[in-house]
């Protein structure tokens, strides 16, 4: 029964190991969020079509707002996922493709819904959760 015990206190400590070393340490800051904005105000007014995205202030780097569908939008950090404590670490808008490219790792975002289109990210970008009223946006986390 020893021998049983010891394999497997072995083994448990070999995968705890392993586990600890693969570990990614690397998260962005978390930053509360808590903002609305009316679509009725013209420095918002790229977010009244389908396709449409703006800038804001807020979260970590600052937050991309994305009109997804009629009644969805999506809000991101610009903070990129990959190394988010390198200093340059932040995406920006290719408005040709409708991605997010963050240029200092070149890892780019789909801006539909935040994944990864290339690599070296390997974790979606930071998603606010939003509601949306008609006529105001609410962005929070």
């Amino acid at each position: 029964m020893k021998a049983v015990y010891k394999i497997f206190s072995g083994a448990f400590l070999v995968l705890l190991l392993t586990l600890s070393c693969n570990k990614d340490n690397s998260y962005i800051p978390y930053v509360p969020v808590n903002i609305q904005i009316n679509l009725q105000n013209p420095d918002y007014f790229p977010l009244k079509t389908v396709g449409g995205w703006v800038y804001i202030t807020g979260g970590s780097k600052g937050i991309i707002v994305y009109r997804a569908d009629v009644d969805n939008f999506n809000a991101y950090d610009r903070h990129c996922t990959y190394k988010p404590e390198e200093s340059c670490s932040k995406v920006d808008v290719d408005n040709g493709t409708l991605t997010a490219l963050d240029t200092c790792c070149s890892s780019k975002f789909q801006l539909f819904d935040g994944s990864v289109l290339k690599s070296p990210a390997t974790r979606s970008l930071q998603q606010y959760q939003t509601s949306y009223d008609g006529n105001i946006l609410s962005i929070n986390n």
